[in-house]
């Protein structure tokens, strides 16, 4: 039965709620909520909690006031891009009851006349601003939660970095309330001065010179930062088609050179998350770069080795192994973490780590493959093919126990 309610609530204020949703809330003994969602409700008797400081202590406040009517009030939806979703990781959903109200993405759409379903949905509140650029290509409409009132500016700027100057932009404050308001320009010429609270639609319109990449596996090898030590653009689009990226789901990469396959993954999955595990301190830096150049911030660097360095990591969902094959333990170590069903892929360039690799194909199963790459370049006045070193690949899906 549930304890908590979670009500969602727009600049209509209470007036917008339906009656089941005010009936909750009036009955209230104990709300929680920012500043903003108490002025929206001011006429309800009850006990007042503003979010608490840090944002983290929330479930612990939350279970404090377990056993009295507690209300949470959110904005719009409290399951996209809210506290809905952190509140299920620990408190069980038959214990809460939510009362969604229209997300501040519905809205958007609708004053744009976009078809939600065919835009791109990012949030860079208390994110990292460049988690739009996976999004970006030509003719993209996204829809962003901001952060605050710089957040526009910033976005401008990174699309204009990107050959993306002309591209509509138009920040909507206070959606569905009296105070409703609207400000639109391109990238190029953006001067507003807006309200902290609002979203922002993105219409993407390419330059000449634009620079975007895909989500799908392979980007080129210059859109890194590198010391060469790169599984490259070829052989990184095997790679991922053999590690089969899914949302949420998580990558341990062993050896991680400058990261690029991890960028890869967490590029081509909502949500996926990468670990990348380097004991370069120089490449560390460099996949740092990356992850903020390429809309990958979230994943977790490690500088260290393997195996050591993989203990109390997350259980992972993939394992790529791209160097360090050959180290003692390395293999064992990422195959008892990886999860039953999960793969694992391990690239080889040298006689030891492919005598090594060969061992372990006989032991597990699994498939083997030589790829080999070849690309015209020029000889004196004509062409011929040079070939790349060759690399030895592994993949194998891991058994479920008793399979």
């Amino acid at each position: 039965m549930s304890w908590l309610t979670i009500i969602g609530i727009g600049e209509d204020g209470v007036d917008g709620l339906s009656a089941n949703a005010l009936e909750v809330l009036e009955r209230a003994e104990v709300i929680i909520g920012g500043q903003r969602h108490h002025g929206l409700s001011p006429n309800i008797t009850a006990q007042r909690i503003n979010w608490p400081s840090p944002f983290d202590a929330l479930i612990d406040e939350i279970k404090s006031y377990q056993g009295r009517r507690i209300v949470i009030l959110v904005t719009g939806d409290p399951l996209w891009y809210s506290v809905g979703a952190r509140i299920l990781r620990a408190i069980p959903a038959d214990e809460v009851t939510f009362f969604p109200q229209l997300s501040a993405f519905q809205w958007a759409s609708a004053r744009m006349g976009w078809s939600l379903a065919d835009c791109e949905t990012v949030t860079v509140h208390g994110r990292a601003d460049s988690q739009i650029l996976p999004h970006m290509a030509p003719g993209v409409r996204m829809l962003v939660l901001t952060q605050n009132a710089d957040t526009p500016a910033a976005l401008a700027k990174m699309l204009c970095d990107r050959g993306f100057g002309g591209s509509r932009m138009v920040v909507l404050a206070a959606l569905g309330g009296d105070r409703e308001e609207r400000f639109e320009a391109t990238a190029e010429n953006w001067n507003h001065v807006v309200p902290d609270f609002h979203t922002m639609a993105i219409e993407c319109i390419a330059g000449e010179n634009a620079q975007w990449y895909p989500r799908t596996g392979g980007l080129p090898d210059q859109a890194f930062v590198s010391d060469g030590q790169i599984t490259k653009q070829d052989i990184r689009a095997a790679t991922l088609a053999k590690l089969a990226p899914y949302p949420d789901a998580i990558l341990w990469d062993i050896g991680a050179g400058c990261g690029s396959a991890s960028v890869e993954w967490m590029r081509a999955a909502r949500g996926a998350i990468a670990v990348a595990v380097e004991e370069k301190p120089e490449r560390v830096k460099m996949i740092r770069e990356n992850t903020v150049q390429l809309g990958a911030e979230k994943m977790r660097v490690i500088e260290g080795n393997a195996p050591a360095d993989l203990q109390g990591l997350p259980q992972p969902d993939a394992v790529f192994i791209g160097g360090g094959l050959s180290g003692d333990g390395v293999f064992e170590a990422a195959w008892s973490a990886l999860r039953p069903g999960g793969r694992l892929v391990a690239n080889v360039v040298t006689l030891e780590g492919e005598s090594r690799l060969i061992d372990l194909h006989g032991e597990y199963g699994g498939e083997i493959v030589r790829l080999s790459v070849q690309k015209a370049e020029s000889i004196g006045p004509y062409r011929g093919w040079r070939a790349a070193m060759p690399v030895t690949q592994w993949s194998i899906i891991k058994p479920w126990e008793g399979a």
